[in-house]
């Protein structure tokens, strides 16, 4: 008898597009949902979420910043807070970031374990500098 995949985690797709033949809301599971959940906080500033302003990263401040080994440390201490403060089904494993002045953007590599799962996750998010 095959065995059946077992759901731990469970969000909805952040995208919300329907599925196709049931026109119900899709959603991510396991590894795929707090791989977005990681990124979602990753990427929100704060005061972007109603009721809950404190939840945040602010890592788009640092992109006009001029890119020294300071702000560096910065933006990986922001990642580190911000995904052990709001993402308790992650363990960080190292957050690396990079600049990239040939495409004028920072690409920031988060490595983590999800909670019951052996396999290590990468995330790579790159945010581009827009004029």
């Amino acid at each position: 008898m095959p065995q059946k995949d077992i759901t731990i985690f469970s969000d909805l797709d952040i995208g919300f597009i329907p599925h196709p033949i049931t026109k119900q809301l899709t959603r991510k599971k396991n590894r795929e949902a707090v791989r977005q959940s990681v990124k979602a906080l990753v990427l929100t500033d704060f005061y972007e979420r109603p009721f809950k302003s404190d939840v945040g990263c602010g890592i788009r401040r640092y992109l006009f910043e001029l890119f020294t080994p300071a702000t560096k440390q910065s933006m990986q201490n922001a990642v580190r807070e911000v995904i052990a403060n709001y993402e308790p089904r992650a363990e960080l494993i190292d957050v690396l970031v990079e600049d990239r002045p040939d495409l004028h953007a920072v690409t920031i590599s988060v490595a983590f374990y999800i909670v019951n799962d052996p396999d290590p996750v990468v995330l790579d998010v790159i945010l581009e500098r827009v004029r």
